[in-house]
């Protein structure tokens, strides 16, 4: 099983791991969970916006890379766009196994190539009122990426 979700709801983090594999197939299950940071106290909101329909499909497709390089039983992203506050969860991602190497690798890969990949900006909303510009991506995730492509 294999899905993917973009909403603008909170995200049950503990129902996304529940659903992950209950027939007893896998050994192991990795959970990623990313949040909003205050930045340091600045910042009010986190906006995300994405292009509907093409973010599910290129993560759909990163999820199906995964499992061509590794042996997933399941695996689940939830993103979220919108205004989200500081604490609040923006991803899940999850990934079953039958061994725990490949449920880690695996949601590795699916996280570094959702950050280049799928079709999502975000920008600043700052306590004092102030909107930020929408935020470039940053080498550090390019250069995670490149990784995969030397393993």
């Amino acid at each position: 099983m294999f899905r993917v979700v973009v909403q603008s709801e909170r995200i049950d983090i503990a129902a996304e791991t529940a659903n992950l594999s209950s027939d007893g197939a896998a050994g192991a299950a990795v959970v990623f969970c990313g949040y909003c940071r205050d930045e340091g106290g600045r910042l009010s909101a986190l906006e995300l916006e994405h292009y509907p329909g093409m973010a599910e499909r290129e993560i759909q497709n990163i999820l199906a890379e995964a499992a061509a390089r590794w042996p997933l039983i399941s695996a689940c992203v939830v993103h979220r766009f919108g205004k989200i506050a500081p604490g609040e969860e923006i991803v899940f991602s999850g990934c079953t196994s039958v061994h725990r190497h490949a449920a880690f690798e695996a949601g590795a890969y699916v996280m570094d190539f959702m950050k280049t990949r799928a079709p999502f900006w975000k920008r600043e909303h700052l306590l004092d009122g102030t909107v930020g510009a929408w935020v470039d991506a940053k080498d550090a995730d390019l250069s995670a990426t490149d990784r995969w492509h030397r393993l």
